[in-house]
């Protein structure tokens, strides 16, 4: 299976929705504790946030796009593709760069680069992308690859373009299946593609001195064997004799296809994958025999039917596993990721050649992430373990009891390593690394992957109601300060609920009563909850549940009123909620399309014409004195980048690996924060002092001129609009949204309400709006608010609630705004 299955770093998909408002460009309850609910942990995403049914499970948010040149992630972005600005990426893009300069004598790659220069049909963006990762990987990491691996590439240099150019896009597909070569479609690109199919099937030497094997490894839990090649010799790809099975076969087929096959069979099926079970049953129930043909078994119905597949669909290719697996460990070194696509290799060159102006700062790639062969290795390994158990989790239903074992002894086989490699990192902490160097670089240890291992190997524990072996694991995880910092909160959560709920009736009472027993444990759950508070890695969205078990073990203990927390000013609020009333229009569709998810369409009775719900909603609070954007989130990430700006782009180590990002590399972890953890509280200190008014025109004044492409900066925001508001929200206020960034980036950028409103003190009120006088204004100038629109039958999402909880906590005014029609027009 091809290592690209093994990685495990999923981001959010981007939204955004952008209008216009005065001809100004804009862009765009509490639940019980259960102890019964605690046995059944669900198994979160790789950024762990807060649910109340258990102690391990996240609410995903859903993501939006900046509209701007610097964008958030979408899904299965490498960390490096992230921090590149947006740019067309599609077909038409890509064939008018390679067709725009071309020249009659063929440049080298660093020229074509260099220049933007191809010419089709003998040169491509995919494959000079290509080799840029190789040629940038072997120029600074070559150690990491054996003689065997150099051969296998010196031998790819060889190779002639269209050779190269079959080969990259079959690569590009990211999959290890057949393909029909009749069927696909590079004709224009390749001469002559029967000589090309040859090339890449023509067996190469291997040098004799190894096997492409070797690892020094020592006490590694997991196989790390790499099969190169067979018997010293190797091919970029495999010939069509090498189809063996029937599921191989009928693999190849359309569903038409397969199921004329299938009549033959006297078979039956609706889909392809009933249709090649049936053929499978059908094979063995009237053969007897075994899957793999034999010499001459012409008696042997599935060798039949794979022979009248491979006459119908005539030659295939497929590329040879070994040296695939060695392109794709190359990628990840290059991208630091497995999660790289074809837009990732186009999408580096595209943003060289943009021509945009980035920020300034310290370019540094060096060979120091993967320090040894070995080192990489292992990574893999931990990886292919970290696939195993993520595939019982997230695709196989309910895990079974066997299923669930399976993920408890891949855990305990890990453990020792993943102990040693704990001692290892801390003593590179303390006397090698300098300050924060170490962060990023811990991502790619094999430690981190065994720490994800440990932590999954929780959910069995607890379903099998392992309670004292998971709060010891819990501890462990929580005594290391270095491997996945941002899971400390939900660790915390879960330890305390073990030790309020079950631990008083699995260790030694101690000549102790049973209501003392119970007492001496709610105490250590109660000190376990303040550690998490206290802990500067437990992130802020944690603090609302840990704070809640803090008020209900006191009450429990019966603590005296005076010795009691006090969370009064940042209990969770209910937002307002009141209802707008609208003109909506609605048309009749030549075409049936389902109308769920379509936005509907509502007039504008301030303005005059048609509109979505949002801007219908914002000339509604205009209306009543009210600034306002729909931004989504667009102005919060604008803010947090005008005051963090000089934070971001700090030289340190690792995080900037090319000229053309627009955002560290770590911006999307969760190391950003703690790598950068004195810088960033210094600055909110500052925010909180009154400071971020004179922070955002500073930036202002340096970088507008320039409109310098950096991640969430929309120059479409007027300045005035954005030292307005900042004056409204209030320093205090403001530096706890941006805390909440830093520490969360990737994952907060979805859940915004859909409006934000400001209005300077002594603004016009009106209905619905409330009265300011009896409000508390804190530090601001006026007053700031957010409001998520919804229309009929929309629920909040959990991401949704969590802002409004972060805002309403921080003193932020949040509403919610239901509209309904009270008239429906056809348009």
């Amino acid at each position: 299976m091809s290592l690209l299955d093994y990685w495990d770093t999923k981001r959010p998909l981007a939204k955004r929705r952008k209008i216009t408002e005065d001809s100004q460009p804009v862009a765009a309850g509490e639940e019980k504790d259960s102890p019964d609910e605690s046995d059944c942990p669900l198994i979160e995403a790789d950024t762990p946030l807060p649910d109340r049914r258990d102690g391990y499970s996240t609410l995903t948010a859903i993501g939006e796009e900046a509209g701007n040149d610097a964008e958030i992630p979408s899904n299965s972005q490498t960390e490096l593709e992230s921090s590149l600005p947006a740019v067309q990426a599609d077909n038409r893009a890509i064939e008018e760069y390679e067709l725009s300069r071309a020249v009659d004598d063929e440049p080298g790659l660093q020229q074509r680069l260099r220049d933007g220069t191809w010419r089709k049909g003998r040169s491509s963006i995919y494959v000079d992308a290509f080799n840029l990762a190789l040629e940038t990987v072997l120029d600074e990491e070559a150690h990491l690859f054996d003689e065997a691996e150099m051969e296998v590439f010196r031998q790819w240099r060889e190779l002639d373009y269209e050779a190269q150019y079959l080969y990259v896009r079959l690569f590009l597909r990211k999959t290890s299946a057949w393909h029909r070569i009749n069927r696909l479609g590079y004709y224009s690109d390749i001469a002559d593609m029967p000589r090309v199919v040859a090339e890449l099937r023509r067996a190469r030497k291997l040098p004799s001195s190894t096997d492409g094997n070797s690892t020094d490894i020592d006490a590694v839990p997991v196989d790390t064997d790499f099969d190169l090649g067979v018997d010293g010799e190797f091919t970029f790809a495999e010939e069509v004799n090498q189809i063996t099975t029937l599921e191989e076969a009928s693999s190849l087929l359309r569903l038409d296809e397969l199921k004329t096959l299938a009549r033959e069979a006297k078979v039956q099926g609706k889909s392809k994958k009933e249709l090649i079970t049936a053929l499978h049953r059908s094979s063995q129930n009237q053969t007897g025999l075994d899957w793999s043909p034999t010499p001459n078994s012409n008696n042997n119905r599935a060798d039949h039917f794979i022979q009248k597949i491979l006459d119908h669909t005539g030659d295939c290719i497929r590329l040879a596993s070994g040296p695939r697996a060695l392109f794709e460990r190359v990628h990840l070194v290059f991208y630091r990721s497995t999660e790289w696509t074809e837009k990732s290799l186009t999408t580096i060159i595209l943003a060289k050649i943009s021509r945009r102006n980035f920020p300034s700062y310290v370019v540094c790639r060096n060979n120091s992430i993967f320090p040894s062969r070995a080192t990489l290795l292992e990574f893999e390994s931990a990886l292919r373990t970290q696939y195993q158990i993520d595939t019982i989790l997230e695709f196989n239903g309910t895990p079974t009891i066997t299923l669930l074992t399976q993920i408890k002894d891949l855990a305990y086989k890990v453990y020792p390593r993943w102990k040693t490699l704990l001692q290892q990192e801390q003593r590179k902490e303390d006397t090698i690394y300098d300050c924060g160097e170490g962060a990023y670089l811990r991502r790619f240890s094999p430690a981190w992957v065994y720490t994800r291992i440990i932590h999954k190997g929780l959910h069995p524990l607890g379903r099998f109601k392992e309670h004292a072996e998971e709060h010891r694991l819990l501890s462990e995880l929580l005594a290391q300060r270095l491997f996945h910092p941002a899971r400390r909160g939900a660790w915390y959560q879960r330890k305390a609920l073990l030790e309020e709920h079950y631990l008083w009736a699995l260790t030694a009472f101690e000549s102790r009563s049973e209501e003392t027993q119970r007492k001496h444990w709610r105490r250590i759950a109660l000190q376990t909850c303040e550690t998490g508070l206290q802990d500067p890695d437990c992130h802020l969205i944690y603090h609302y549940d840990l704070q809640k078990r803090i008020t209900k073990l006191e009450k429990a203990l019966k603590v005296v009123k005076r010795e009691q927390h006090d969370f009064g000013h940042v209990m969770l609020a209910k937002p307002i909620t009141h209802t707008i009333e609208g003109i909506q229009i609605e048309r009749d569709d030549p075409e049936p399309i389902s109308k769920r998810g379509r936005p509907t369409i509502w007039l504008d009775e301030r303005d005059g014409g048609e509109c979505r719900v949002e801007r219908m909603c914002l000339s509604w609070y205009r209306d009543r004195g009210w600034k306002g954007y729909h931004s989504e989130g667009g102005i919060i990430r604008t803010l947090f980048t005008y005051l963090l700006y000089d934070i971001l782009f700090a030289p340190y180590p690792n995080i900037f690996q090319t000229p053309y990002q627009t955002c560290p590399l770590d911006l999307h972890t969760d190391t950003f924060y703690p790598t950068r953890l004195s810088a960033i509280n210094h600055r909110l200190v500052e925010i909180t002092n009154g400071g971020a008014e004179s922070l955002l025109r500073a930036v202002h004044a340096r970088e507008s001129p320039r409109q310098t492409c950096a991640i969430g900066l929309d120059w479409s925001f007027p300045l005035e609009d954005l030292v307005e508001i900042v004056r409204c929200f209030g320093g205090e206020r403001l530096a706890v949204v941006c805390r909440v960034l830093a520490q969360e980036y990737a994952v907060r950028g979805g859940g915004v309400p859909d409006l934000v409103l400001w209005r300077v003190r002594g603004g016009v009120g009106g209905e619905g709006d409330g009265d300011m006088k009896g409000r508390e204004e804190g530090e601001g100038e006026g007053e700031v608010m957010f409001v998520e629109v919804k229309s009929a039958n929309d629920r909040l999402s959990d991401s949704q609630r969590l802002w409004i909880h972060v805002l309403s906590a921080a003193g932020v005014r949040v509403e919610v705004c239901n509209v309904v029609a009270r008239e429906v027009r056809r348009g």
